[in-house]
């Protein structure tokens, strides 16, 4: 997901929008109505919702009386990961989060990240090590999938993004955790990644297959810390 950062009053005329269009059931809504929510002028209101048309957070369809508005994947996306964060600063989970997956071949982009001076000067600094060249792909299987939820509510080691002369990179999010209870590791997570959300990306100082000797198809147990630790921890 793209790290879209929304003015306050952009994301309240988002969230209000959709709470309307759940609440009406496809009936119209009107620029009118959502001022009313939102204690703005209508012309106001119409300005937002043209930014959000134009950002590709909704869609509009003129109707009878009103117009249609709907959320798109991307808001929808959006909005998940700001509830998955606002619960984790109201609502804390205790104690380790434990994640089952399989491991499975990626597309090889790991390594290549991996070896970027920009991520690795961070990696040393905030994690205390240096990863070997590559991640470790695990897909995760049946409660675990959803539970994956969670990690967007622990705190996280950010690595921050940066650019370089041929592109940018984006921000990753960092989680300490052990793979099958006894090989420290981080499962890492970008804003900007190929896959779903039931892969999780993992790094070490160590070739993972290797240590643990795993392959393809391998089942993996990962408890993860729920809140950040320093290096020398």
């Amino acid at each position: 997901m793209q790290d879209l950062k929304l003015k306050p009053q952009l994301l309240l005329t988002l969230i209000y929008s959709v709470k309307l269009s759940r609440e009406k059931l496809g009936s119209p809504i009107t620029t009118r109505l959502i001022a009313e929510e939102l204690g703005v002028s209508q012309q106001t209101a119409s300005r937002h919702l043209l930014e959000l048309e134009r950002l590709g957070l909704i869609s509009r369809a003129k109707i009878l009386r009103g117009e249609r508005i709907q959320a798109t994947d991307r808001a929808l996306a959006e909005l998940r990961s700001l509830y998955h964060m606002l619960g984790g600063l109201l609502e804390p989970p205790e104690g380790d989060l434990i994640l089952k997956g399989v491991v499975f071949t990626g597309l090889g982009e790991g390594a290549y990240y991996m070896s970027q001076p920009g991520y690795l000067r961070q990696f040393q600094e905030r994690l205390g090590f240096t990863p070997y060249p590559g991640t470790l792909n695990l897909r995760l299987i049946g409660e675990s999938i959803p539970e994956r939820r969670r990690l967007e509510r622990l705190t996280p080691i950010i690595v921050e993004g940066f650019k370089n002369v041929n592109r940018s990179f984006g921000t990753v999010k960092c989680y300490r955790a052990y793979l099958n209870d006894s090989e420290p590791c981080v499962v890492v997570t970008a804003l900007r990644t190929h896959y779903g959300e039931d892969v999780l990306e993992v790094i070490a100082p160590h070739r993972l297959r290797e240590r643990l000797g795993l392959r393809d198809g391998s089942t993996v147990t990962l408890r993860v810390s729920p809140t950040p630790q320093s290096p020398s921890s």
